[in-house]
C-alpha cells in the first residue's frame, strides 16, 4: 500500500514537473520572439541580411457587377406531391389468437440427481523452500 502510494506521488511530481518546465520554455520562446534587437554575437559569426523586396503585386480585379434582370422573372417550379394511397389495400389482422386456458402447473420438487466424484487433486505446497544463497546471514551471537 504505502509502495503505491509512493509510486503515485512519484508519477504526479514528474508531471507537474515537465509541466512547469514545458510553460517556461513557452514564455522563454515567447520573449524571444518578441525582442527585436539582435543578440550580440561573438565575432566571426554573421547573420546574412534579407534582400527586401521591390516588386509591388499587381491590384486585384474589380468584382464584376452580376446583370440586372429585366421583365417579369418566372415562378419557381413546384414539387411534385406524393400518391395518395388508394383504399383498396387489404387491412391489417388486428386480432391475435385467445390465450391458452390454464397456466401449465410448475413441479415443485427437484429431482435427485447424483454427482460422479471429484478427482483427487495435489495439494499445493504454502512454504517456499530457502535458497541458501538468496537467505540472509545469520546474525551473529553477542558473547
Amino acid at each position: 500500500m504505502a509502495s503505491s502510494s509512493r509510486r503515485s506521488i512519484m508519477a504526479s511530481f514528474l508531471v507537474a514537473l515537465i509541466t512547469l518546465s514545458s510553460m517556461s520554455m513557452s514564455l522563454a520562446a515567447r520573449h524571444l520572439l518578441q525582442t527585436s534587437a539582435i543578440p550580440n554575437l561573438p565575432p566571426g559569426i554573421n547573420i546574412p541580411t534579407l534582400p527586401k523586396p521591390t516588386v509591388t503585386l499587381p491590384p486585384l480585379p474589380s468584382i464584376p457587377t452580376l446583370p440586372s434582370i429585366q421583365g417579369n422573372v418566372p415562378p419557381l417550379p413546384t414539387i411534385p406531391s406524393l400518391p395518395q394511397p388508394s383504399s383498396s389495400l387489404p387491412k391489417p389482422v388486428t386480432t391475435l389468437p385467445p390465450l391458452p386456458a390454464g397456466i401449465p402447473t410448475i413441479p415443485t420438487t427437484v429431482p435427485q440427481m447424483s454427482l460422479p466424484p471429484l478427482p483427487n487433486m495435489p495439494s499445493i505446497p504454502t512454504t517456499i523452500p530457502s535458497i541458501p544463497f538468496f537467505s540472509p546471514p545469520p546474525s551473529p551471537s553477542a558473547h
